[in-house]
């Protein structure tokens, strides 16, 4: 699993901290925000290239620069873009209860046993009908 980014949740902490609805909107919020940064890198980096036309050299080697930086981002925001966007909607997919059909009304449960979170699977409860399942968080 790519390293998590301090202002996203894990699922289990997002769900015992604000639900699995929050997190899944806060997951999607967070790609989406990570998408529109790879725009704006591929707008500067399209920039850069226009002011390479006419300059000098030392604005050319400065023109490369900024446009290696802005690739850079562009390249690691799209791919955190799409890590996210994979992720929610993974775990959006194994969110309805099996039992009620209820979608996202989840607690979270106290793993009894140490392997189930070395698997990474998240234990879980239906608020409705108080079903238990583990969502596959990996």
């Amino acid at each position: 699993m790519a390293a998590r980014n301090p202002l996203n949740r894990t699922l289990a902490d997002g769900i015992r901290r604000v639900g699995f609805r929050k997190w899944y909107e806060r997951e999607l919020l967070s790609s989406h925000a990570h998408m529109a940064l790879a725009l704006i890198s591929a707008v500067a980096m399209m920039a850069s290239f226009e002011a390479y036309r006419g300059a000098s050299v030392g604005e050319k080697l400065l023109n490369t620069a900024f446009v290696l930086v802005s690739a850079a981002i562009a390249l690691w925001s799209m791919r955190r873009y799409l890590y996210l966007l994979m992720h929610a909607e993974e775990m959006a997919n194994q969110a309805n209860c099996p039992q009620c059909e209820a979608y996202g009304l989840l607690t979270l449960q106290d793993p009894q046993d140490r392997r189930e979170s070395a698997q990474r699977l998240v234990p879980v409860c239906c608020k409705r009908c108080g079903f238990r399942w583990n969502l596959e968080d990996g």
